[in-house]
């Protein structure tokens, strides 16, 4: 009713966090890798009623997709949002993009986003420092993505139950090398064409396995435009893999790109809930690709 009638909603002031992540992240190791490591340290709701800040050697580090990636999934973690304080390479991403300042005007905005980050004495209700060397290569085992745990590792014995019987899974296993029936590559974590670039030089010479379903899904008719531009769909459709329309697609079941019940898909999107890819049980375990 208010905001029918007032066209506002009131919203508390969020709490400020702050996760750090210092050192250098290992070979192999992405943005996507870091927020599900973080997310499984301090939980689907460590976050809630904060906005966070992400900081550190390892955020810097980071290209711009990637930071992406890190703050549009804060949310997962309870928070409103996430943010990174801009740099230049934040810049170097900008300059001469359509709708933003050109020649001297983007220089001057330039120098006024630079000063957009946290004072040095900036206190913060909550804060976070983790070790990037300790991040490995993730993948979650149950429904929310807070279940996230190295790939090469074994699901803890702690694990939810109920999550675990639904995608048929049980305590003490190894994910490595369980049978895979769908992969999907895209939404708006990594469906960007950097994103496929990376996957294209994996599989370029490769061939799907046999019975594998495959999908690629560019985050928007951009991204696919500029992915055939560049060939990567063919060294995709090569390795046998599907280059599906642009979208959200499989991630939340869109149109005809569901996963069928009782199959398991290693999946780039950000959620993991029960039902999320495809009428249940539709076995869904988010990761980098």
């Amino acid at each position: 009713e208010m905001v029918f009638a007032s066209q506002c909603i009131l919203q508390p002031k969020p709490r400020a966090m702050r996760i750090t992540v210092e050192g250098t992240l290992p070979g192999g190791v992405e943005a996507k890798d870091l927020i599900l490591h973080v997310i499984a340290q301090i939980g689907v709701s460590g976050g809630t009623g904060h906005f966070i800040e992400f900081a550190g050697e390892a955020i810097r580090s980071l290209p711009m997709e990637g930071r992406m990636t890190v703050c549009n999934m804060s949310i997962e973690c309870g928070a409103r949002g996430g943010m990174i304080a801009p740099d230049e390479r934040t810049i170097d991403y900008l300059r001469g993009r359509p709708r933003v300042p050109q020649g001297e005007a983007f220089e001057r905005a330039a120098a006024r986003w630079l000063q957009l980050r946290s004072d040095p004495d900036a206190r913060f209700d909550r804060e976070y420092r983790f070790d990037a060397a300790r991040i490995a290569p993730m993948i979650t085992c149950g429904t929310d993505p807070g279940t996230g745990i190295p790939i090469d590792g074994v699901i803890p014995s702690g694990t939810d139950a109920r999550a675990l019987a639904y995608m048929g899974f049980r305590p003490g296993q190894r994910i490595l090398g369980q049978p895979v029936d769908y992969v999907f590559v895209g939404s708006c974590t990594n469906g960007r064409l950097s994103d496929l670039r990376r996957f294209a030089r994996l599989v370029e010479g490769y061939r799907r396995a046999e019975g594998l379903t495959a999908w690629i899904v560019p985050g928007s008719k951009a991204v696919e435009a500029a992915a055939r531009a560049e060939g990567l769909d063919r060294i995709l459709a090569a390795a046998g893999f599907e280059l599906r329309q642009p979208g959200c697609s499989a991630c939340l079941a869109m149109n005809a790109d569901k996963v069928p019940a009782g199959k398991y898909c290693v999946s780039t999107s950000n959620r993991n809930f029960e039902g999320r890819q495809g009428p249940g049980p539709a076995h869904c375990s988010p990761a980098w690709p």
